[in-house]
C-alpha cells in the first residue's frame, strides 16, 4: 500500500480548507483586501519548500519520505531547521488559510502542523537515526525541528 507522501497530504488540507471556508466557515474575520497577504505566506512558502527540495535533489539524496535516505543534508536551510519543506508547507498552508478569511480553514491548519510533527517528521526522525546514528544525533542538538 502506498503512503500518503507530504505534498498530497498538503494539497488534500488546502481542499478541505476551501470546502470548509465555502460549507462550514465559521467566524470570517479576514476581509478584502487584507486577505490578499495571505497569498504572501503561501508563496514564500512555497518558495522555502522548492528551495530545500532542490537541496536533496542537488545532493541526489532520496526524497520520498517513507524511503530510506541516502545521504544528511545539513546545508543552506538545513542549517536553521531539520525540516524546512515542512516549515514551507505549513507557512503555505497559513497563507491559504488567512487568504480564505474564516476560522473553518485554520482548523486544517493546525491538523496539518499536528499530523506533520507527530507522523512524518517523527517518522522521519526516527529513521534517520537508525541510519546515521551520532552524526544524526549531533545534527538534532544543534538545529531545531522547525524553526
Amino acid at each position: 500500500m502506498q503512503r500518503l507522501l507530504p505534498p498530497f497530504f498538503f494539497l488534500l488540507c488546502l481542499i478541505a480548507m476551501a470546502l470548509l471556508n465555502k460549507f462550514a466557515p465559521i467566524i470570517r474575520f479576514v476581509e478584502y483586501p487584507w486577505n490578499l497577504l495571505g497569498l504572501i505566506d503561501l508563496g514564500g512558502g512555497i518558495a522555502i519548500t522548492l528551495v530545500a527540495g532542490t537541496q536533496f535533489m542537488r545532493v541526489k539524496t532520496n526524497l520520498k519520505t517513507f524511503n530510506k535516505p541516502d545521504q544528511m543534508v545539513t546545508s543552506g536551510l538545513f542549517k536553521y531547521s531539520r525540516n524546512p519543506m515542512y516549515v514551507g508547507f505549513a507557512i503555505s498552508s497559513f497563507g491559504v488559510a488567512f487568504y480564505l478569511g474564516s476560522l473553518s480553514p485554520f482548523l486544517i491548519f493546525v491538523l496539518f502542523i499536528v499530523v506533520s510533527d507527530r507522523w512524518y517528521i517523527a517518522f522521519e526522525e526516527k529513521v534517520m537515526a537508525d541510519v546515521f546514528g551520532e552524526d544524526y544525533e549531533n545534527y538534532k542538538r544543534s538545529v531545531r525541528r522547525w524553526i
